[in-house]
């Protein structure tokens, strides 16, 4: 994701206004969303510790083709996985201070024992199990105060894809403090999502392909299927 962040304002300056976002701007979320509402055209704005960030343009290499290839190797984790959904860019109300919306995102019905809900307007409210961000232009905050607020509101695990530093960090919760996951010849697998494994290498090459060939084995192995039968017992009690 790529944000600017501009010169701050105090809040103040803004009530009663019809001023619309503005990188930088000091707001509470139901301010953040009412401003968003009214600004016809905007694709993407987020709100990360009471603080509006915006997107610049888009790199190609940097930030979409990573972008899409996250995206497929999530959702076809999600389509062999029943119990779960994940989205691409989607707004979470996660606290009174934090309005994200991750490239991608990845959690556990709420009906399967999951933790989010989804509001009667359409929004993911509260905190998905798995969150992944690229972030081309923006480590500054993915890794500063974006995390800090995903590690607060207890966002299992979250996964950081630096392209410019040919880098993925993937951190996993443990006792409120995030820890980054090690892998094995370089293939990261997920705690939190049995069978969820990931070529880094491949990832950061776009190998599409060799993405897709070590998740297949993910989901071939035996945590995987022991896993979708643990979420399907939870619908049954």
């Amino acid at each position: 994701m790529s944000a600017v962040l501009a010169s701050q304002r105090p809040f103040s300056s803004f009530i009663g206004s019809d001023w619309g976002l503005e990188a930088g701007d000091h707001l509470t979320r139901a301010e953040f969303e009412q401003r968003y509402a009214r600004q016809s055209g905007l694709k993407k704005a987020e709100l990360i510790e009471g603080v509006v960030y915006m997107p610049s343009p888009v790199r190609l290499q940097q930030h979409g083709t990573p972008h899409l290839h996250l995206a497929l190797w999530i959702g076809t984790y999600q389509a062999a996985t029943p119990g779960t959904a994940a989205a691409d860019n989607a707004t979470v109300r996660l606290d009174a201070d934090n309005e994200p919306q991750p490239d991608v995102l990845l959690y556990v019905l709420p009906e399967r024992g999951g933790r989010v809900r989804i509001s009667d307007d359409d929004y993911l409210e509260g905190a998905p199990e798995w969150i992944g961000e690229v972030a081309s232009s923006t480590a500054s905050y993915d890794l500063h105060s974006k995390l800090n607020a995903y590690r607060r509101n207890q966002v299992r695990e979250y996964l950081v894809v630096l392209p410019q530093q040919g880098e993925v960090r993937w951190f996993e919760l443990r006792s409120d403090r995030y820890e980054l996951l090690v892998g094995q010849e370089g293939i990261v697998r997920s705690r939190q999502f049995p069978g969820l494994w990931l070529n880094v290498p491949a990832l950061l090459a776009g190998d599409a392909p060799g993405v897709l060939a070590t998740l297949r084995d993910g989901l071939n192995a035996p945590e995987h299927d022991a896993f979708i039968r643990r979420l399907q017992d939870r619908i049954e009690q």
